[in-house]
Order: structure tokens, then sequence, then C-alpha cells
């Protein structure tokens, strides 16, 4: 089939299982593919690399030269600095380091004790679904935790969620998106609003919460804005637990696709930190982003125009023989895995830390429990979603109890 057709097929549901041999065509095809919609789809390693790094390169919807009519508020995830810097700043001071250096640390007994409590409820049952179950609630409980979202409340952002996703996947131009984007928009929306109301709550009452810390800020300049609030919410909340979820349930499905290697890591927990990194690698949950370049842009001897729609295959990169030796082997041991699972450049997924600690938290605490564990299906039913890739559920039975 022809090359330009990549972005397509990747894309269609229909290769959601298995988009990997998609990906080895579209490096075969050369670093830089122009599709049949007018956009370039990028796959080898050092060009995304490269490109990730590059300062021409916009991910600011508006920079496209025919862009949409939408006008929503935009996360930092989809500005250029120096305002991505400034709201990203803003919202790693009650996350992170310098400001707020102890806080995800502080979160490993919590993430422990949640792993435990969720394992725990499954311990009678032979049948499970590692999503449902386990890989979804654990992250959401974390992050809502994290925020200061009421347990009661949990539930309302899966339905937003999906919503949100499906509105900024990584689509063909001609695919019709008209009710998709209305419906991500008013997720947006509502998410935001329900988020924003909750801060507001904590302005006179105030908990050791990141939406208490934003609202609370003293100092005036460095405030965000309600309509701020609200969009930096909305990121926080679904970027810290939907890469998770599919990390989590990807990690559950390639260890019992290849029993020896769950062995290897079950009689040797050390390996566990880079058995994360390499799944990020083999499996990575983020597949592609979208650039957009600001001026022409040469690429591997490929002029790619100012304002034209670049999609990075970051899980193509990351499977580029020539980078990683036996890239399509799942090795836990690999060493020099500079993988692109979270993304990199100055759009780096800042909640990497987090989602890492709770990853191996997660898997930690299955890998004695899933000896005997059997998938149901095989292929899984996997989410609509193309650039988040993930089953949508992993059945499986436990010859013991849970």
């Amino acid at each position: 089939m022809p090359a330009d057709t990549l972005l397509q097929r990747i894309t269609d549901y229909a290769n959601r299982p298995n988009p990997y041999p998609l990906y080895a065509e579209l490096r075969d095809a050369g670093p830089v593919v122009r599709q049949a919609d007018g956009s370039y789809l990028v796959g080898t390693y050092h060009e995304t690399a490269a490109l990730l790094h590059d300062p021409r390169l916009s991910v600011d919807p508006r920079s496209l030269t025919a862009p949409s009519e939408r006008a929503p508020n935009l996360p930092f995830l989809r500005l250029d600095d120096p305002e991505h810097h400034r709201l990203r700043r803003l919202a790693m001071r009650p996350f992170g380091p310098p400001h707020s250096p102890g806080r995800i640390d502080a979160m490993r007994g919590q993430i422990t004790e949640i792993t435990e409590e969720l394992l725990d409820g499954l311990r009678d049952r032979t049948q499970i679904d590692i999503v449902d179950d386990f890989a979804y609630p654990l992250p959401v409980t974390v992050i809502c935790r994290l925020l200061g979202v009421p347990r009661e409340d949990e539930q309302l952002f899966e339905a937003w969620t999906d919503a949100i996703i499906a509105s900024v996947d990584v689509r063909p131009e001609d695919k019709d998106s008209t009710e998709r984007d209305r419906a991500g928009d008013q997720a947006r929306m509502e998410m935001g609003q329900y988020l924003v109301d909750l801060a507001e709550q904590r302005r006179a009452h105030p908990s050791d919460d990141m939406l208490s810390a934003l609202i609370n800020e003293p100092d005036p300049a460095l405030r965000l804005t309600r309509e701020e609030l609200a969009e930096t919410g909305v990121l926080l909340l679904i970027a810290g637990h939907e890469t998770t979820v599919n990390l989590i349930t990807n990690g559950v499905l390639t260890l019992l696709r290849y029993p020896d290697r769950l062995a290897q890591l079950r009689d040797d927990p050390d390996l566990l930190p880079g058995a994360v990194e390499e799944l990020l690698r083999y499996e990575p949950p983020l597949q592609m982003r979208e650039r957009i370049p600001l001026a022409d842009v040469d690429v591997a001897g490929t002029t790619i125009p100012k304002g034209t729609s670049v999609v990075l295959a970051l899980a193509s990169g990351s499977r580029d023989p020539k980078r990683f030796h036996d890239p399509d082997r799942f090795d836990p041991t690999r060493l020099d895995n500079q993988h692109l699972g979270f993304g990199g450049g100055i759009h780096l997924c800042y909640g990497a830390p987090l989602a890492r600690i709770e990853v191996q938290t997660a898997l930690g605490a299955l890998i004695p429990r899933l000896g005997n564990a059997t998938l149901l299906q095989d292929p899984p039913p996997y989410r609509q979603a193309a650039m988040l890739r993930g089953p949508r559920h992993l059945p499986i039975e436990m010859q013991q109890p849970a």
C-alpha cells in the first residue's frame, strides 16, 4: 500500500492492537513521509528526538496554516514559550521541585496503601479486569488525592476524560470530527468548571492539596486566572491518570505474553525500574505527538512547509533499529534506554516522576500474584484513541485467588 496512507492506517482502529508493523513500514519509507492529507509523518528515532527539541516547531494549533475555527482556552501542553513556560512553572510550584520538592515522594506511602487496598479487594476472585479493577482506580485515586478531589466525585471523570482525549486525538484531517470536537469542548468546560468551583471552596478552607495551593497563592504575580486554573486543573487530572492507566495495563499484558520475563522480574524485583523504562519504550501509552513548523524546516532532505501538521510517531522512534538493538524484543535488562515514551524537549511530561512511582508500585505488587494468571482475551479490546493507546479492558483468570 502507498506510504502516503500510513497515518490513516495507523489511526485506523482495526490496527490498534498492533501498529508496530506499520511503524516499521514508516521507517522503511524514510525519515519523513508526506501523507495524502498534506501532513507529514516522522518515525525514525534521531529525527523525532531532534524535532522534539527544535524551537522552530510549535505545539499551538493556532500555528497551522488553516487552523480550526474552535477557540477553546489552551492548556500549557498546547502553548509555546514564553506562555508555556509561565503556566508550566506556576503549575509546578505546588507539584514538585524546587518549590515543593517532597510532595511526590511523600505520596509513595499513599500509593502503596491504595495499591494494597485494591488488591485486597480482589483476593477472593479468580477472574478480574485489570483495567476496571486495578489500573484505572489506582492512578485516578492518586491524582484526585493530590488535587484534593473528594473520593465520591472520582467517578465523574471517566466520561469527561474519554471525550476530551477523543477530541485531541491524532487523526487524518479528512475524518469528520465536528461532533467529537463539540463533545470534547463540552467535557473540558464541565470538568474545568467543577475544578474551579472546588478550588473556590478551598480559598476559605484550604487543605494540603494542589487546588488549595493554586487558589491560595499569596503572590498576585504568580496566580492563575480562573480560565488558566480551569485548563491547568483539567490537564493535571487527565495527564495525571490516563498515561498511567495504559502503562500499567500494557505492562500486565506484556508480562503475561512473556512469562519468562515475568518470572525474571518475580525472582529479581530490583529489575523493576528498568522494566518500567523498557515498557515505556516497547509498549508506550503515548504513541504520537503533533508539531507545526513556524518556518520551513528541512528534515533529512525533505522540506516541511511552515504551518503544516507534523506527526511525530514516538512509538516508532522507540523501536528504531538504528537506535536500539533488537528493538522488537522486550528486555527488562536493556541498558542505554533513552526512549521517547514521555516525549521530549520543553514539553517532556512533567508528571513522569509520579507515573514511574505508581507503575513501579503497581507492578511490584501485582507480579507475585500473576504467576498462574492467563489472558482471557488476546488481543484485548482497545480504547479508541490512537495517540494514547491502551486496552479498554484486560480480563485475566487467576488459577489461585488474587
